[in-house]
């Protein structure tokens, strides 16, 4: 017996979201909370830059997932590759002074193969490269900036 193609179950982002064979991980990535402002710590924290790095690493985890969603769905007939975009926007809030973005998940209006999917492997594993590499610096930032805190204690 031939596939059917699955049909959209939801809507994201105005888009529709096909529930691939191997499940949707977008939408469960969506429903995790985002970071909470503690408001017991230092100013340190609740600093531009620590609030747009805390940012930067929730939109680009986000990222990961979705590329693993789309992967895993890449012969799923119907099945449209996720992208999260959140770069210009974390620039916007840098520049007003707050930081504080969530990465949004589009659906790509990429030309799809004849089944309607397009997912393209070489695209998907090059995204991948660059989102791991963007999120090691992130924590090298992070882990930094922590070394740095861990140090003036040790001193005071």
């Amino acid at each position: 017996m031939g596939r059917t193609p699955h049909k959209p179950l939801n809507t994201f982002s105005g888009l529709p979201i096909v529930e691939g064979e191997h499940g949707s991980l977008t939408e469960q990535a969506m429903d995790r909370p985002t970071h909470p402002r503690h408001r017991w710590g230092s100013a340190v924290f609740d600093s531009v830059g620590s609030v747009a790095m805390r940012s930067a690493l929730d939109a680009l985890s986000l990222r990961q997932r979705v590329i693993a969603d789309n992967i895993a769905n890449a012969q799923t007939p119907g099945f449209l590759a996720g992208r999260v975009s959140f770069e210009d926007e974390l620039a916007a809030a840098v520049e007003r002074g707050d930081g504080s973005v969530r990465g949004t998940v589009e659906r790509s209006l990429e030309p799809t193969r004849p089944d309607g999917n397009n997912v393209n492997l070489d695209t998907e594993t090059l995204s991948n490269v660059d989102t791991n590499l963007r999120y090691q610096l992130a924590i090298r930032s992070v882990d930094g900036s922590f070394s740095a805190i861990r140090t003036a204690m040790r001193t005071s």
